[in-house]
């Protein structure tokens, strides 16, 4: 009779942790998935960059720093190698577009080209689903980062391992005022 309680004991032991790592494989398939789709929409946005520059570059010929800096950030960003790089290079954009944009305020036959308010349009957009991406990529993160600090499944987490993944946060830097001389 003990040896029956063991064999089900330890049974239920393997059952339990074929779970938890099948549970996080599957999160860790997820995060790869969304990652993936954030880098569609990046990519989609790398896309549409050249042509904004472009037009702007007709209106604006003595705005070349700017210009020049919104191209290096979309090159910097686009060539990352890992996810820390793909960050800071995303960030670095942001902020180049934010003053590609003030830029645009300036001259109002720019602002009233209609190539170019279609652009910033499909950009805008790209930008709202860039954001949800990013939202839902953090979830799917959180989600499983729990998991694996959680008892008894970080025991699982650990035999496996399965660590933390990073967040994908927006810099300090973003969120600050552009400043645009003249």
């Amino acid at each position: 009779m003990p040896g029956l309680i063991i064999g089900i004991v330890v049974v239920a032991i393997l059952i339990y942790v074929v779970l938890i790592y099948n549970s996080l494989v599957t999160m860790r398939n997820k995060i790869e998935e969304t990652y993936a789709t954030v880098e569609a929409y990046l990519k989609k946005r790398y896309d549409l960059i050249p042509n904004l520059v472009e037009t702007v570059k007709g209106y604006a010929k003595h705005e070349n720093e700017t210009l020049t800096a919104v191209i290096a950030a979309r090159n910097l960003a686009m060539g990352a190698k890992n996810f820390e790089q793909l960050k800071q290079g995303e960030n670095q954009l942001q902020q180049t577009l934010k003053s590609l944009f003030a830029v645009a305020e300036s001259y109002p036959d720019l602002k009233a080209n209609t190539n170019f308010m279609d652009l910033q349009k499909q950009l805008l957009k790209v930008e709202e689903d860039i954001l949800q991406a990013r939202k839902y990529y953090n979830a799917v993160v959180k989600q499983f980062n729990t998991k694996t600090e959680l008892f008894p499944s970080s025991i699982v987490a650990k035999m496996f391992s399965f660590t933390k993944k990073e967040y994908w946060e927006i810099e300090d830097v973003v969120h600050e005022n552009v400043k645009v001389k003249f």
